[in-house]
């Protein structure tokens, strides 16, 4: 799920989005609450109209970019108190309240409001947000006022396996319409993500969506599959883009490097974007070089693209038995190095 965090995939029209073959994107509760607000949003005919998306559509609950907010913010057993960054506005956001917004803006799928923990963070203050998030998840079930929105709960619990495996198993008690593994990806190495997911996804309903927030490289995609995960959001194929970067068969290419200059082929001759079907390694450097803005619209085009033409792939080759055989140098964790 391409993520468009204030409504818009960044740099991306809509029809754009569309011809990248994205099926589903992601919007921010927390971003949205601040600017423009929810009761304008709900104004213009609710966040698919307003944004001009017309597919499926999930809301975080906000929860991740609160808690990343670390000294800015206070976390009692009702919600969460945090300085507005956008006007030093008080705020305080709660189960309930996370909902109520997310009701208001009108995805498909709306997140709980859990809290996610640092990394690293002790096993005590772990065990303490994991047991608040489950707490918090029945008041977001309670405060819950649509039927045509399915909520999803989080697993939390850090890089503790006994606690991911408590919480996966009293979500799903619950019988909620899906099921996400959160508080990954907030700075553990590429193993670790790699073992918790192992660990998570397969104690969680394997006839409901699992969804995994926050990755999306080829490597962590293709193992977290293995293990059983269905959906994904990341920032990375756009911010990349941003930054002048592409990515090219899982790998990652910096189009301001020299061999690129006077490279007039595509960047990658088997990507079927309008990018990689109309322009060449020398433009886009040059566009880069240039810091025009076309530069990260096409860029973000391929990203997209490139990251869902590979999970394209991995579903042929899952319903063809191929999976395993073809994929197999993605299913290894890339070990990082200890000395940096």
């Amino acid at each position: 799920m391409p993520v468009g965090t204030l409504a818009n995939v960044k740099t991306l029209t809509p029809a754009q989005l569309r011809d990248t073959k994205a099926q589903m994107i992601l919007a921010n509760t927390y971003h949205l609450h601040l600017q423009p607000g929810e009761a304008i949003v709900a104004g213009g005919g609710g966040l698919h109209k307003f944004m001009g998306w017309n597919g499926p559509m999930l809301t975080d609950s906000g929860g991740f970019q609160v808690f990343s907010l670390s000294e800015m913010r206070k976390i009692s057993e009702d919600g969460v108190t945090f300085r507005s960054p956008h006007d030093g506005q008080i705020i305080h956001l709660t189960p309930e309240r996370s909902i109520e917004i997310q009701n208001t803006l009108g995805a498909d799928v709306i997140m709980a409001f859990d809290e996610c923990p640092p990394y690293p963070a002790t096993r005590q203050e772990v065990e303490a947000a994991t047991e608040r998030t489950y707490r918090w998840l029945k008041r977001c079930i309670t405060a819950h006022q649509r039927n045509d929105q399915a909520l999803f709960g989080i697993v939390q619990g850090g890089v503790h396996l006994d606690l991911r495996s408590h919480a996966a198993v009293v979500l799903s008690e619950l019988d909620l319409p899906g099921y996400a593994i959160g508080g990954v990806s907030v700075g553990e190495p590429p193993e670790l993500i790699a073992k918790i997911v192992h660990a998570t996804a397969p104690l969680l309903p394997s006839h409901k969506p699992r969804y995994l927030m926050g990755v999306g490289t080829y490597r962590e995609m293709a193992m977290a599959i293995a293990s059983g995960v269905d959906l994904f959001d990341c920032v990375i194929p756009t911010r990349w883009a941003r930054h002048g970067t592409a990515m090219v068969q899982g790998d990652r290419w910096n189009l301001k490097n020299a061999k690129f200059r006077e490279d007039f082929t595509p960047l990658d001759e088997t990507c079927p974007c309008y990018t990689c079907q109309n322009f060449t390694r020398a433009y886009l450097s040059h566009l880069v070089r240039s810091q025009e803005i076309l530069a990260y619209t096409l860029l973000s085009i391929h990203n997209i693209t490139e990251l869902i033409h590979f999970t394209q792939k991995i579903r042929e080759a899952i319903l063809s038995d191929r999976f395993y055989t073809e994929f197999a140098h993605w299913l290894t964790p890339e070990v990082t190095d200890s000395n940096g």
